[in-house]
């Protein structure tokens, strides 16, 4: 069905991966070249003295996306991880002490509704209907390629037209459901997984808490750097080759096309179609010269837009709490907390923050009566004049001390067995993320569907490019589709 190529794939990170098990699995010849020692990328483990953390994402989301790419690798996704649905989506905990915890189960989170949001309910009925409906619709747009204007000219857009709503904010959708700021703000926070504010980012992405709401949250046990793992194993079972620690230093070019690799010891790779899955920034400035990427020479890169990056502690704790899963803080005031990110550039000192239980579901992370506790703060990414080496240990014991007093966890400081910390300056020293922006590109208007990084790059031929910097754009089964996307692209030409 399809002719057999060379493909060399720069990074094992989730989109590489899940081309590479595509493209195997359809006969091609492929090769994955890995700088790092493990596969993953920032879908990796990190793992101390028994602790097991996932370095990066901790929400598993929208199973039928992941069902989808397993199933183009000859696999069924439920039977290659051990998945557990969680109940509890999250705990909300506002700045004035109230919680709200969200259910999966509907009938629970109505009497949830009832006690902290009493009147709220039939608007969440009205919400839920018209975000089914937005959601399917803005998905099938989501999974194809934008490589023209003429993209735009098709039945998918032409019926999601109305739901689309890039021209107002998710803020600005969810007032037309809702009353109560506190409920807003909860289906609002989402808009950090894409590293913009729910004042900025474009009203599009409401669905991202109706698939939360609607398809539920899971949890890999093991962690979710499972899908990496898994993803890997699947791709050798399916010939396909992964090199670790095997540094690519440049995408070779001839003539207008990309012809392969050259790896950091001087080996080259030779290959009929090249796949970049690096951070977008980093891997346009490192791995190829500017004249062979016009459209995005350094100039137009500064010039982009970048999301917020994250300041993040794993501690290894001992002891266990009674406490859910995922657990999202507010500060006293989130809007002056998004501003002092995204427009003020300063560290917030009364931060939102994640923190993620996980031994609460999953027991194998962690020693006997100990936990693993996995906090996320977002920050301004490297753009700020913010001197982390100087910030760190002092924004460090902030962060502590805003967990003992706005958590279960009132001695936190003393159970502390073991401790991690990545600030933006190691996410971009140590993982190449350009400016330490760990969502990447920005989704905003000017930088979505076609706007965005094309999968097929323009400037080359033979290069596509997959991950969190080019469409559908960050998070993991927006990733997963881009390395699809890529697939099938390659397949058909």
């Amino acid at each position: 069905m399809f002719n057999k190529k060379k493909i060399a794939i720069i990074g094992a990170g989730p989109g590489g991966l899940a081309a590479g098990m595509i493209l195997a699995h359809r006969g091609h010849s492929v090769q994955i070249f890995e700088r790092r020692p493990e596969v993953g990328g920032r879908n990796s483990p990190l793992k101390v003295q028994g602790y097991t953390f996932d370095v990066g994402p901790t929400f598993v989301m929208l199973p039928q996306a992941f069902a989808d790419i397993f199933s183009l690798s000859g696999r069924i996704y439920e039977k290659e991880l051990d998945i557990k649905q969680l109940n509890i989506l999250y705990r909300l905990r506002y700045g004035n002490g109230k919680d709200f915890v969200v259910h999966y189960d509907k009938t629970e989170l109505k009497k949830e509704f009832d006690r902290v949001f009493p009147g709220e309910w039939s608007g969440y009925e009205k919400w839920f209907k018209f975000h089914k409906i937005k959601t399917e619709r803005v998905i099938d747009c989501l999974k194809m390629p934008y490589q023209t204007p003429w993209s735009y000219f098709n039945s998918k857009i032409i019926k999601a037209f109305r739901y689309i709503q890039a021209h107002r904010s998710v803020m600005s959708v969810l007032s037309d459901f809702f009353q109560s700021e506190d409920l807003k703000w909860s289906m609002a926070f989402q808009a950090k997984y894409l590293g913009m504010s729910p004042w900025e980012c474009p009203g599009t992405f409401t669905i991202l808490p109706f698939m939360e709401h609607a398809y539920g949250i899971a949890h890999y046990r093991g962690g979710v750097h499972q899908l990496s793992q898994v993803m890997a194993r699947i791709l050798k079972e399916e010939g396909g080759v992964i090199h670790l620690s095997r540094q690519v230093n440049k995408i070779l070019t001839h003539n207008g096309r990309a012809i392969g690799l050259e790896l950091a010891d001087g080996e080259k790779i030779l290959a009929d179609e090249v796949i970049m899955n690096t951070d977008f920034a980093y891997g346009m400035k490192s791995l190829l010269n500017e004249e062979d990427r016009p459209s995005f020479n350094n100039d137009k890169l500064a010039k982009m837009s970048y999301s917020c990056s994250t300041f993040m502690l794993y501690l290894g704790i001992d002891g266990t709490f009674d406490l859910p899963h995922h657990n999202i803080f507010f500060g006293s005031d989130y809007r002056r907390n998004l501003d002092e990110i995204s427009k003020l550039k300063i560290l917030p000192q009364d931060p939102a923050f994640y923190l993620q239980n996980a031994c609460v579901t999953d027991k194998t992370l962690a020693p006997p009566d100990k936990s693993t506790i996995y906090v996320l703060v977002p920050v301004p990414n490297l753009s700020a004049n913010i001197d982390w080496q100087k910030e760190k240990q002092s924004y460090r014991d902030l962060i502590i001390s805003k967990i003992e007093q706005r958590t279960e966890i009132k001695d936190i400081s003393k159970r502390i067995e073991v401790e991690r910390i990545i600030t933006p300056l190691d996410w971009r020293d140590q993982l190449h993320v350009h400016e330490g922006a760990v969502f990447n590109l920005a989704h905003a208007v000017s930088q979505m569907l076609y706007l965005r990084p094309h999968n097929k790059f323009n400037d080359l031929d033979n290069l596509y490019l997959v991950g969190g910097g080019t469409h559908p754009g960050s998070g993991l089964p927006t990733i997963l589709e881009s390395g699809r996307i890529a697939a099938d692209l390659i397949s058909s030409s």
